[in-house]
């Protein structure tokens, strides 16, 4: 099993040995590499929809893994037993869905090892989530495929405490500066900067407080890529 990117990273998360649950399996792919690859013992591939679910039980098949991954057609964590996984994987969906996943079951997901998280959108607010609900974030990636930044995060049970820069940035992303990180910062402040100029000749109080609210974050990320620039410096004088 050849995997994307994006699954290859979600995939190097999982903690070797545990046993997942992937919810939101879709086709079925990292389960499917995991276990053919014998970096988990058993897999429950889970879907709400019967169409994704049925390709996931194709690829099984292929694989011939059918001994080791479940599959259930469920709305989100509904379907799984309390003791039937170590890692919760939820990846491909929007954070406000990741959210309520979660939500739904807190009590089985605080018995779960780890999680692994790859939201499309609203990162911010699950890493606020987590924060609020006994998570430790312990590691973040980022890829750029096919135009498009993807971050993802494995989690413990532990307290974390985030400001507003390290809820919206990543604070592992932050402590690590990954290329892909600094990639997304540029980019990041590119499109700021676009809307900045399309705002120079904006009016009133709206105009002026979505302003004021850019240059804020266009401050930020200029903090940020320059402490990159200055770790970069001390590494070349000491080099």
């Amino acid at each position: 099993m050849i995997l994307s990117q994006r699954l290859q990273m979600v995939a190097s998360l999982v903690t070797e040995g545990n046993r997942l649950a992937d919810i939101g399996t879709d086709h079925g792919f990292v389960p499917v590499y995991l276990a053919e690859t014998g970096r988990i013992p058993s897999a429950v591939a889970m879907d709400v929809n019967p169409g994704p679910l049925n390709r996931a039980r194709e690829h099984i098949r292929e694989h011939h893994l059918e001994d080791r991954i479940q599959t259930r057609l469920s709305d989100g964590l509904k379907a799984l037993g309390e003791t039937e996984a170590d890692t919760i994987l939820i990846a491909g969906m929007g954070g406000a869905l990741c959210v309520r996943i979660l939500e739904q079951r807190e009590n089985l997901c605080s018995q779960v090892k780890e999680l692994v998280l790859q939201p499309q959108s609203e990162i911010p607010s699950v890493r606020r989530y987590l924060e609020r609900s006994g998570w430790r974030i312990t590691q973040e990636k980022m890829v750029l495929e096919e135009g498009k930044y993807y971050q993802m995060m494995k989690c413990v049970s532990g307290s974390m405490q985030l400001d507003d820069t390290k809820a919206r940035y990543g604070p592992c992303l932050m402590r690590d500066k990954p290329a892909e990180w600094v990639g997304y910062l540029h980019w990041q402040r590119g499109i700021y900067q676009k809307n900045l100029q399309s705002l120079e000749k904006a009016s009133g109080e709206r105009g002026v407080r979505r302003r004021a609210e850019i240059l804020q974050e266009l401050k930020i990320l200029h903090d940020l890529l320059g402490g990159i620039s200055d770790r970069k410096d001390r590494m070349e004088e000491t080099g």
